[in-house]
């Protein structure tokens, strides 16, 4: 029985790590999902900013002329 006990555990084991590495897997690329979303409301947030300053600049201009 020593044979099958050794080899249960050690199926057991590869099945952990298997597992572990499938977790670690997934939350990786949770996580580049999210710096993808946050990089693009960043770029979002950016180009509002422009939008308002040059709305902003031209109003300014008009107001000049």
């Amino acid at each position: 029985m020593g044979i099958m006990d050794d080899a249960k555990e050690t199926a057991e084991t590869a099945g952990r790590k298997i597992q572990d590495k499938f977790e670690d897997t997934t939350d990786a690329i949770g996580d580049k999902i999210d710096e993808a979303k946050a990089d693009a409301d960043v770029q979002k947030a950016e180009a509002e900013r422009d939008s308002v300053r040059k709305r902003n600049e031209l109003k300014e201009q008009m107001r000049d002329s």
